[in-house]
């Protein structure tokens, strides 16, 4: 597992809870780097020694509640980096279990938002309720992928590139997809492409892609990845790719009339646990607001046999 996640550029670590104190086991080179120590004084320590003189009481109380009601959650925290320099810390937690449902890991990752923090105070709390939204499906999409490709796998070594290649594939899909590529143009193939590779827990034989070369325009590259980032996650946490049988299919076509062409997307997903109608609307807020700002419209069909959505947007002559 250390192999898997050494290069990914999301500062990582885990701890075990078996052990007294529930010291770090593990942690990777994008955690040294945010934190500004060297493994061998991180090892074996407890995560609190990144706190400090100005690190809140409240933050530390709910950190321990987090851990005691055994749940996946988010806490800023004013962390301290080894020269003294303190960092506002979206500190994500949660426990990852082994087959027998008990706690083999505490996972952990870290996103420093000192900048946001201060330039954005009066719009923090839309912000930070999206990132960590997004930081959340990270943290239950990996603990998919280590589970079920540990399932399938016996010999220790394939299975370490196997679960290495996979959260490279999440890492990448996340940092080339999100960010300034939003604006960008970019076919459809390649974004669906990098998108299911990273989310789907036992790769390319999980999904399937079929429609024409399109190149997306810059003003739907936004809403079209965040919809598929926004479908993955729901189908690995609670649908067809959070169970080895599970399988996801991604069509694509071009309407064409005489005066426009209409981007029709398909997401249908087969053979996965039997689907509920949710109680809340799928989606998130922001991808819904955003494929009705580029005056598209979105369909979900909660069929018991899986998960159906259409996605229709103008592209223009």
């Amino acid at each position: 597992m250390a192999q898997a996640l050494r290069h990914t550029r999301l500062p990582l670590c885990f701890t075990d809870p078996t052990l007294p104190d529930n010291p770090i086991i593990y942690a990777n080179s994008a955690f040294c780097e945010l934190t500004g120590y060297p493994l061998d004084e991180i090892l074996g320590r407890n995560c609190r020694f990144l706190q400090g003189d100005a690190t809140t009481t409240d933050s530390i109380d709910n950190i321990r509640r987090i851990i005691e009601k055994q749940e996946v959650a988010t806490v800023e925290i004013l962390n301290y980096r080894k020269d003294g320099t303190p960092f506002v810390n979206a500190l994500q937690i949660g426990p990852i279990m082994d087959d027998d449902g008990k706690i083999a890991f505490y996972f952990g990752s870290q996103l420093d938002i000192t900048a946001e923090h201060e330039r954005q105070k009066t719009a923090r709390k839309l912000a930070n309720d999206e990132l960590l939204h997004r930081l959340r499906n990270i943290v239950n999409v990996m603990s998919v992928t280590v589970k079920m490709t540990a399932r399938s796998e016996r010999d220790p070594v394939d299975m370490g590139h196997k679960i290495n290649a996979r959260l490279h594939a999440l890492s990448d899909a996340h940092f080339s997809t999100f960010g300034e590529s939003m604006n960008n143009s970019i076919e459809v193939s390649t974004l669906a492409s990098s998108i299911l590779t990273a989310y789907a827990p036992l790769g390319q034989a999980q999904f399937e892609l079929l429609g024409p070369n399109f190149l997306l325009p810059g003003g739907l590259t936004s809403p079209v990845t965040l919809l598929m980032h926004e479908l993955a996650t729901n189908a690995v946490k609670h649908g067809a790719l959070s169970v080895e049988t599970g399988h996801v299919a991604f069509h694509w076509s071009l309407s064409e009339t005489a005066n426009d062409r209409t981007l029709i997307c398909h997401w249908r997903e087969t053979d996965g646990p039997e689907v509920k109608v949710p109680e809340r609307a799928s989606g998130s807020q922001i991808v819904q607001a955003l494929v009705a700002a580029a005056g598209g419209t979105l369909s979900f069909d909660w069929r018991p046999e899986g998960l159906v959505v259409e996605a229709s947007l103008p592209v223009g002559n």
